[in-house]
């Protein structure tokens, strides 16, 4: 069987390999990898039939939900970049990166439609609005089509593309000034999914939990990583710390990557003891993980292994400490990830001895 290559043939091997295996939860529902392949298809068909043309941009403002992560493959299968939009900004940040990346075709929601109303007018090469509900109807600057109209395309090929070209474009924060769009390949991003899977030893029987948002690329590597190994990837939308334990224990997650304040956090809650039955590994990311947080999470879930992660959204996943170092270095940034250079350099650039 070949390997994936390019992002959306993650779920297509996938799903060839174990079409009815889970690929998805969202609340109660859940969805096979045959399933997200076809509605991944079918949603490329769907931009094609929009006109949408080779590298062009779509944006996705939505909630964790089952039309977000289908429009993040289904955008790159259609030979489109995709362009994850944290659901917490606010309209007008909206409006920049829709103006900023020159985004043809928004994937959003009713309500979410209207608040963005005054900012889609000054977006000048905005072509369509997909809506993901059938709410009330919704008069736009641009032409509006349902999502499940959309999905009614006839199949078509998507257009020719190779693992350089663009996949996606993750915002960063812009905690310095203005957000600025990251450029990433199908490479780059199948890659990491391959590299970060290796150590984590992913499998398709786990079950990772999507707490982090889409737009984060550590938030979006767990559908990545887990696309790749056929595991199941739990989406949840929380409110309150507690929630993210619910959804440990209720849904027997094996894998949990999130960041230190998040972690923080979790270490004021009590923690169902069913889910150090469960849990295989948590993973940090975004920044050191303090030392008593740490501590403190080990003791929670003893039988879980830490990775320690550091990385940029440039260059996603760039070094890991190895569960077995961290009682002896637990500072250290760790080892680089497989298939990754790290160099330690001067400030004139050349490079510093061992």
């Amino acid at each position: 069987m070949p390997d994936a290559c390019l992002l959306p043939e993650l779920i297509r091997e996938s799903a060839q390999r174990s079409a009815e295996a889970p690929a998805l939860t969202h609340g109660s529902a859940h969805t096979t990898y045959a399933a997200l392949h076809g509605a991944c298809d079918a949603f490329a068909s769907g931009l094609l039939a929009l006109g949408i043309g080779r590298g062009e941009r779509v944006a996705i403002y939505l909630e964790k939900r089952l039309e977000t992560v289908v429009s993040s493959f289904g955008a790159p299968a259609a030979g489109a970049v995709f362009v994850p939009l944290n659901p917490m900004l606010k309209p007008e940040q909206v409006g920049y990166i829709l103006r900023d990346c020159q985004v043809r075709v928004l994937v959003t929601s009713a309500d979410r439609l209207a608040t963005l109303l005054e900012e889609l007018g000054r977006c000048p090469d905005l072509r369509h609005v997909v809506l993901t509900d059938s709410g009330a109807p919704v008069t736009a600057a641009v032409p509006v089509t349902r999502w499940s109209d959309l999905l009614q395309a006839p199949p078509a090929p998507g257009h020719r593309v190779i693992d350089t070209d663009m996949a996606a474009i993750l915002y960063t924060s812009g905690s310095t000034g203005r957000p600025k769009g990251v450029v990433l390949s199908h490479r780059n991003m199948v890659a990491g999914a391959k590299s970060v899977a290796s150590y984590l030893g992913n499998h398709g029987g786990d079950t990772l939990l999507a707490a982090l948002p889409l737009s984060f690329d550590a938030g979006f590597s767990q559908l990545t990583t887990g696309f790749h190994s056929g595991a199941r990837v739990v989406l949840l939308n929380y409110l309150l710390p507690r929630d993210v334990l619910k959804a440990l224990d209720r849904e027997k997650v094996t894998g949990l990557t999130a960041v230190p304040p998040l972690y923080m956090q979790l270490c004021t809650q009590e923690w169902p003891a069913s889910i150090n039955d469960n849990l295989r590994y948590f993973a940090n990311t975004g920044g050191r993980m303090p030392r008593e947080t740490l501590d403190a999470l080990r003791r929670r879930v003893p039988a879980a292994k830490p990775f320690l992660m550091y990385g940029l959204t440039e260059a996603f996943r760039s070094t890991y400490l190895p569960p077995e170092e961290v009682d002896r270095r637990p500072d250290s940034i760790g080892k680089a990830i497989p298939n990754a250079e790290i160099l330690v350099l001067r400030e004139d650039g050349t490079e510093c001895a061992p």
